[in-house]
């Protein structure tokens, strides 16, 4: 565009679904288990949405410059009385990818099917959050202790790699390897 780079970058924003529900199952009621995750994903969704239809994105769109993709992560379910394929079927949703793990792809690909896609508008998900709310959950000091609590997963690992790669550098040094 105007500073000569190429506005065709391909990326993904990562909305990690499931930790939602693990951090809050055994802080709700039976009939709220399973169902933070998706709120927060529909709302995601929603404003991803409204992103790509204003008018902002229309101009740098036609600069060519490519969306960034929400990627739905943790999408296995954690609990044993949900679904195997609950996060997939009520995430499918256009300009999305669900990076389900081995075994609930193979659930999917073996009984799983997609109904009704996520709605652009969020459906539900302020109604949900609401009842979240009133069973004592506040949804937005979750969001960053997930966001805290992430982080620092992400630190460890980082940081475990490193080590790693050091120590692997320190004895191919030594063997002259």
């Amino acid at each position: 565009m105007r500073a000569g780079l190429d506005p065709a970058v391909a990326s993904v924003g990562s909305v990690f679904v499931s930790r939602w529900d693990t951090a809050v199952a055994g802080r709700v009621p039976a009939e709220l288990r399973d169902r933070l995750g998706i709120a927060e994903a529909a709302l995601a969704y929603r404003a991803y949405r409204e992103l790509l239809d204003s008018p902002r994105w229309g101009r740098l769109a036609n600069e060519g410059a490519r969306p960034q993709r929400l990627l739905w992560a943790s999408t296995s379910s954690k609990n044993p009385d949900a679904p195997d394929v609950l996060y997939v079927r009520a995430l499918a949703a256009p300009f999305t990818i669900n990076t389900m793990p081995e075994k609930t792809l193979h659930a999917f690909a073996d009984h799983g099917q997609v109904g009704d896609l996520m709605t652009a508008d969020g459906g539900d998900a302020e109604h949900t959050l609401a009842e979240f709310t009133a069973a004592g959950v506040n949804p937005q000091d979750l969001a960053e202790q997930l966001q805290r609590d992430g982080a620092q997963t992400f630190d460890t690992s980082w940081h475990s790699l490193l080590e790693s790669i050091a120590s692997k550098h320190a004895q191919l040094s030594t063997t002259g390897g």
